[in-house]
């Protein structure tokens, strides 16, 4: 096999992972041609493996393990099961076909060394380089399967990437907080009268709500950013933004009076699809 070459059935196997555990994110893939929805794929595959590690173990040092096999597969070091990983392989050949940056994919992967642990997110500062370096670098990294890189995309990527972010630490709150786990600022909280104790107990309190609300807020400043941002990039790369339509709804039923962090918000796939087909269709994302 080439230095160019993949198993289609590596391409297979992300589609299918992504499908299973992102679907946001695959559904924002059928927008785009083959070869490059394929290396999206792949991207998005890489995301799932290192984000998941810290539910696939129960202590900290089998998923540093676990984190740093993936840091030295990119680092160039001999793994001899790189080619019997198939998201490794095409990670890899997508990698070498796209002439992508290895940093920022070694770079979230350092980030998510935070997730083993327990400690809280400590300020929103910290939340906005987490999720830099996790959630925009890959807006950013699948800009450049489509795209030169630019200043002008990668100032889009940011705030993407923060908004899809701090929407994300919204809806999986509850799921969090049941593993002792806070992604949502402890500063927020306390500036609001909480604590972690506060949200680990289960129960919506109007100290949570609040800082839920202004988590809510600064995400829709961010989201504001990117749609204003959409039409300064060429319109080949705007599929690649579609999840932010998802985003937006997202955020909308955050705000409802009736919203409640704690239980799971299930969202159809037909729902999503429809959502992702009508933006799509708008002016802000076509071509």
């Amino acid at each position: 096999m080439s230095a160019t070459e993949a198993p289609k059935d590596g391409a297979a196997f992300c589609a299918d992972l992504v499908r299973s555990h992102d679907f946001v994110r695959y559904a924002s893939t059928l927008f785009l041609p083959g070869p490059e929805r394929r290396a999206m794929l792949a991207i998005y595959a890489f995301n799932i493996e290192v984000s998941r590690v810290h539910e696939q173990v129960s202590q900290p040092l089998p998923g540093e393990m676990r984190l740093q096999w993936w840091t030295d597969m990119l680092a160039g070091a001999g793994h001899g099961g790189v080619e019997g990983n198939p998201v490794a392989a095409e990670l890899l050949h997508t990698i070498r076909n796209h002439r992508l940056p290895v940093s920022p994919f070694s770079q979230l992967v350092e980030e998510h060394q935070f997730d083993l642990y327990n400690d809280p997110m400590p300020s929103l500062a910290a939340l906005e380089g987490y999720l830099d370096a996790t959630a925009s670098v890959l807006f950013s990294q699948a800009t450049r399967v489509v795209a030169r890189p630019s200043e002008a995309i990668d100032h889009l990527a940011r705030h993407a990437g923060l908004a899809q972010g701090m929407a994300q630490v919204i809806a999986s709150f509850g799921r969090d907080a049941s593993r002792h786990q806070l992604f949502l600022p402890l500063q927020l909280l306390q500036q609001h009268g909480g604590s972690k104790e506060e949200v680990f107990a289960g129960k919506v309190t109007p100290n949570i709500r609040a800082a839920i609300d202004q988590l809510a807020d600064e995400a829709q400043g961010h989201l504001k950013t990117a749609f204003g941002l959409l039409a300064d990039v060429p319109s080949g790369v705007r599929p690649i933004f579609l999840p932010l339509a998802h985003v937006r709804r997202e955020l909308n039923r955050a705000r409802r009076d009736d919203y409640d962090p704690f239980l799971p918000k299930p969202v159809s796939r037909l729902r999503t699809l429809w959502t992702l087909w009508r933006a799509a269709r708008t002016e802000e994302f076509g071509r």
